[in-house]
C-alpha cells in the first residue's frame, strides 16, 4: 500500500450523500451544500457539519429548525454553485432556479426540484467539532422522480454516483430493527 497524507483520510470515508440545507432567517430563505452528514441510528436522527464561516448557520442557530433537501446527480452544477457563494449576497433559490415549497411545521422551504425533502428541528450543536444535530419531523419523496441517484462527495471537488442496487434484505431481515 502508498502512504496518504493524514490530512486527505477524510477522502476514504467521505459518507455522503450531498444534501442541500435550507433555512429561513424570519426573513429569507437560503440554501447551503452540505458533504458531512450522518445519521444517527435506526431514527429519523441525523447531524451535519457546518459552523459560523457559513451564513445559514445563524439561522440554524437561532431559528432550530431546516430541511435536509437532497439533490440528485442531474443537479450536480447546482448544488456545486449553491456551495460556492453566499446566501449573505446572494438570493440562492432565484438564481439556481429552485422552486421553494412550503414546509409544514418549519418555515425552511422544501426544494421541489429535490429528490427528497426532510423538515427537522435543530436538537443540539456540538460547537467544538462544527457538529449540528438534527432530528426529523416529517420527510417527503418525489416517487414519480426519473433521476434517483444521489451524489458523494469524495472532498477534493470530485464526487461519486450512487451506482447499481444490491439487494441484501432477505438476507438481513432477521437483523433489521422492527419496521425496517
Amino acid at each position: 500500500m502508498d502512504s496518504l497524507p493524514i490530512s486527505r483520510a477524510f477522502t476514504l470515508l467521505e459518507p455522503g450523500p450531498v444534501i442541500l440545507v435550507s433555512t429561513h432567517d424570519g426573513r429569507k430563505a437560503n440554501l447551503m451544500t452540505i458533504t458531512w452528514t450522518m445519521v444517527l441510528g435506526f431514527s429519523a436522527n441525523f447531524a451535519i457539519t457546518t459552523g459560523p464561516w457559513n451564513y445559514s448557520y445563524a439561522a440554524l442557530r437561532d431559528r432550530r429548525e431546516c430541511v435536509i433537501a437532497i439533490p440528485t446527480v442531474d443537479l450536480i452544477d447546482t448544488v456545486v454553485g449553491i456551495g460556492t457563494c453566499s446566501g449573505a449576497d446572494t438570493d440562492k433559490l432565484s438564481r439556481f432556479g429552485l422552486t421553494p415549497a412550503a414546509a409544514r411545521h418549519v418555515s425552511a422551504p422544501l426544494v421541489r426540484e429535490c429528490l427528497a425533502n426532510i423538515e427537522c428541528r435543530v436538537t443540539d450543536i456540538v460547537e467544538a467539532h462544527g457538529i449540528v444535530v438534527l432530528e426529523g419531523v416529517a420527510a417527503y419523496i418525489d416517487t414519480g422522480r426519473k433521476e434517483r441517484r444521489t451524489l458523494h462527495a469524495v472532498g477534493d471537488g470530485t464526487f461519486i454516483v450512487d451506482g447499481e442496487t444490491l439487494d441484501r434484505r432477505e438476507m438481513m431481515r432477521s437483523k433489521l430493527p422492527e419496521g425496517l
